[in-house]
């Protein structure tokens, strides 16, 4: 379970590194790439929820710097 503090869900983003999100973002890429590259759409499928999901979190990270 998923607990909060009292204040609620908070935007720091300090704890993450931003070089290693964005090899992280440009390495699940590259992995949609092979996917489509080999035609096997459960990579493609899996690989791109990843790369929303984590896009957003990049986002937040440069965002809120």
């Amino acid at each position: 379970m998923i607990s909060t503090s009292r204040k609620g869900w908070t935007k720091d983003a300090s704890c993450i590194s931003f070089g290693m999100y964005i090899a992280f973002v440009i390495g699940v890429f590259l992995w949609i790439i092979h996917g489509i590259n080999i035609q096997d759409y459960n990579v493609i499928s899996a690989n791109s929820v990843t790369l929303v999901l984590a896009s957003a979190i990049l986002s937040y990270k440069i965002r809120y710097r």
